[in-house]
């Protein structure tokens, strides 16, 4: 069986920003805020961290930030994925050599490739790093799918350990668990799918929705895994309504509004995203308001 990162809640955290670039005294407060409540692992620098409007330079300091504060309490899995093989094969070296505990490396983007293409720029990253590796299947953002089939040539290296499933297609996730069984672990992608993919033998979640709700995001994977799917039902449901409103708009603006809204200070997404509407917010703030008397 391949190395198991995590079990559970994963957090794809926010990177709060403010005039002067990343906010790291906010950013260690939204961490103990994780830590505090049963995460499982942290991810930094994803598509929910804004990494592609980072400088380079703010991404290292921030994932090193997130090693730092973190101290070995739960895994920091670092956002390394980018469109140019060479890029990301040097970025991932550097976190390994900062001590995180895995890389999440996303489809390459707009230039796009094949199937064969996705084989051989995650083969040739794999072969330069001794990380773990999750792999990171997103094609409403990438315009990439990877396939069940080529899930199952991925799982043949050893280093690459896990999926986060985002197809949103339950029927590829699986076919990509019988095809893989215990060669590739899956996450699920999608907030709104955490109980069907644990059910298919998935072994947790990347989430948003634990940036506001990171012990009931864990709550929904220990409970199915502990045998208590009543409970985990239970709480996938409640948590409709606030993962719709988390993404009203374009993630993370939604997020970064409902932090804001429960007490911290993220400030706003970067351009191109903007602050969400005000008739946005609205539906968001009934969304908590509805979710925290439920």
């Amino acid at each position: 069986m391949k190395k198991i990162l995590f079990k559970g809640c994963g957090t794809a955290i926010i990177t709060p920003f403010n005039e002067n670039g990343v906010d790291f005294k906010e950013f260690e407060k939204l961490i103990e805020f994780q830590i505090n409540n049963s995460i499982d692992a942290i991810i930094v620098c994803g598509t929910t961290g804004e990494s592609s409007t980072m400088t380079e330079k703010e991404r290292k300091d921030t994932i090193e930030f997130a090693v730092k504060i973190a101290n070995k309490r739960v895994p920091i899995i670092a956002g390394t994925g980018g469109n140019c093989t060479s890029s990301v094969i040097e970025f991932t070296k550097w976190a390994e050599n900062i001590g995180v505990d895995g890389a999440l490396i996303v489809t390459p983007y707009y230039n796009k490739t094949t199937q064969s293409g996705l084989i051989a720029h995650y083969k040739a990253i794999a072969e330069e790093t001794n990380l773990p590796i999750i792999i990171y299947s997103v094609p409403s953002r990438t315009g990439v799918n990877i396939t069940p089939e080529t899930c199952l040539e991925l799982s043949k290296i050893e280093n690459i350990v896990a999926i986060k499933e985002a197809s949103g297609n339950i029927s590829q996730v699986a076919e990509i668990k019988a095809l893989c069984k215990d060669n590739l672990h899956i996450y699920s992608g999608n907030d709104d799918q955490i109980l069907p993919v644990l059910s298919l033998g998935g072994l947790g979640v990347i989430s948003v929705l634990s940036n506001i709700y990171p012990k009931d995001t864990h709550d929904i994977v220990s409970n199915f895994l502990n045998g208590n799917i009543e409970s985990s039902i239970n709480l996938q449901i409640k948590a409709i309504d606030i993962i719709k409103a988390l993404f009203y708009e374009v993630n993370p603006i939604p997020v970064k509004a409902a932090l804001n809204m429960i007490g911290y200070n993220v400030g706003v997404p970067r351009l191109p995203l903007v602050e969400m509407s005000d008739s946005g917010k609205e539906k968001l703030k009934i969304a908590l308001e509805n979710y925290k008397n439920s």
